[in-house]
């Protein structure tokens, strides 16, 4: 596992109470991960999600992924957990404006943290959101605590990559990124084992370069007005940002960062 020093959940607050997050929307769209919906039901169908089940999506964001799984897999219903406050409330106004905050309900809370019943959800869900989460094996077992024996933990991540990112390259992404630490496919399956599942897929979902290369040239021949002005029209904040976007999308082709796709039974 690559990691950095000095980020922390707060960082990862301001993002998303800021303008950076409201500029990933705008690149991704409400389903803030690659692959946006055909990820979402991709994982679904693969992890056999679907009609009457209860849900629990830790670090939900503005629960887009819940809203997917109630309108196109019959989820009977969902409970969101993120610590941010302003996807939070965005998310319960799109879910009373889609017609949906009976069936899904967020909470602000630390996805390490809950507060939800022992062994109560039928399965937990996240997508591309792990990453942000500082203490890994606590997530992973409290991910594990609320599902209920026999249900399922299905989540995507970015991850390392089987090529490998050096020291620099870490650190400069991570820091980019505001991501804490970032693991690669077998740690994840590892820390799954060790809390009493039965991992029944860990891989690369192959999505991840096609996407960041989207990603780019939406910005670069579609939205460039509109992200500026997210921006504050700050042509040098933006210049800056497109640096990154630019090395992350070299990590991406040399197989040095990737989107893993995890799907695993709680046995116990």
């Amino acid at each position: 596992m690559k990691s950095v020093k000095g980020i922390d959940l707060g960082h990862v607050n301001a993002v998303y109470d800021g303008a950076e997050g409201d500029l990933w929307e705008l690149i991704m769209g409400q389903q803030i991960h690659i692959g946006g919906l055909q990820s979402s039901m991709e994982l679904a169908e693969r992890a056999g999600i679907g009609e009457g089940q209860r849900g629990v999506d830790l670090c939900c964001c503005n629960g887009a992924g819940m809203r997917s799984l109630v309108r196109f897999r019959d989820v009977a219903s969902m409970v969101g957990i993120d610590a941010t406050r302003t996807v939070v409330e965005r998310g319960r106004t799109r879910c009373r404006d889609e017609g949906l905050a009976d069936r899904i309900r967020l909470e602000r809370a630390d996805a390490c943290e809950s507060g939800l019943p022992d062994a109560d959800a039928d399965f937990v869900w996240s997508e591309d959101a792990w990453c942000y989460v500082e203490d890994k094996p606590k997530l992973i077992a409290e991910a594990v605590r609320i599902v209920k024996p026999g249900g399922t933990v299905a989540f995507t991540d970015w991850v390392e990559g089987p090529a490998g990112l050096s020291d620099a390259e870490a650190a400069r992404f991570l820091g980019f990124m505001k991501f804490p630490n970032l693991c690669a496919i077998e740690d994840y399956r590892s820390l799954l084992e060790k809390n009493g599942c039965e991992v029944l897929e860990a891989q690369d979902t192959g999505r991840f370069a096609p996407c960041v290369d989207l990603y780019l040239q939406m910005v670069e021949k579609q939205l460039g007005y509109d992200a500026l002005k997210i921006l504050g029209f700050d042509a040098e904040a933006m210049a800056g940002l497109a640096g990154e976007f630019a090395f992350l999308q070299e990590l991406a082709h040399a197989g040095k960062v990737v989107q893993g796709r995890f799907i695993a039974r709680r046995t116990g």
